[in-house]
């Protein structure tokens, strides 16, 4: 058997902490998926409050990295908002387990890292109500909206797709992303 690096550690725990939670993973059932004794993983990392941590900011960058190429690739407010959504759904297939661990598991996190993530988090959703601002200051999305509450609105759409989506069903992914698109633009267009 080959030595495990700490990232293939920190990708185990990403595994066993979307399927069974923080407070339900074990060194012992982590050390099991990895073929190792749980106290082995204690030479790669300091305890499995540092393998969440490690997981949740994983997690993290991969929707900070979507937003930042959304916002590279567009200049038009509506078209940014469609790569976000597109971005979003990509982290959500692509990165399933560190997706589901930062969107469910970050509450379990030390208060001083908890801090750290939910500054992220704000972050990123302030990029969607900043695109959707932009939209509606340039007559592109209803005058009436109010661009942190759709921000919200959209994420939780997005968000709930982790619980549903495999891939596997009737909707494609490319499909899932247009939907979701179009159903997103008619909401802050007010388009019918």
């Amino acid at each position: 058997m080959s030595r495990l690096s700490r990232d293939d550690i920190v990708a185990g725990a990403g595994r066993r902490f979307a399927l069974y939670g923080y407070h339900g993973t074990s060194m012992r059932d982590l050390g099991d998926d990895l073929g190792i004794l749980g106290s082995s993983i204690y030479a790669h990392i300091g305890g499995k409050q540092e393998l969440l941590v490690a997981v949740v900011e994983r997690g993290a960058s991969f929707f900070e990295t979507s937003a930042a190429h959304a916002l590279d690739s567009a200049t038009q407010p509506l078209e940014i908002l469609r790569l976000l959504i597109s971005g979003h759904i990509d982290v959500l297939i692509e990165h399933r387990s560190e997706a589901r661990t930062y969107l469910t598991e970050s509450f379990f996190l030390a208060e001083d890292e908890r801090t750290k993530i939910i500054a992220a988090r704000d972050a990123y959703e302030q990029v969607f109500a900043d695109t959707i601002e932009a939209a509606r200051d340039a007559g592109e999305a209803r005058p009436d909206l109010d661009p942190r509450l759709a921000a919200i609105y959209v994420l939780s759409i997005l968000n709930a797709i982790e619980r549903w989506y495999d891939g596997h069903g009737r909707v494609s992914r490319e499909n899932l992303i247009e939907d979701v698109s179009s159903f997103v633009r008619r909401g802050v267009c007010g388009e019918a």
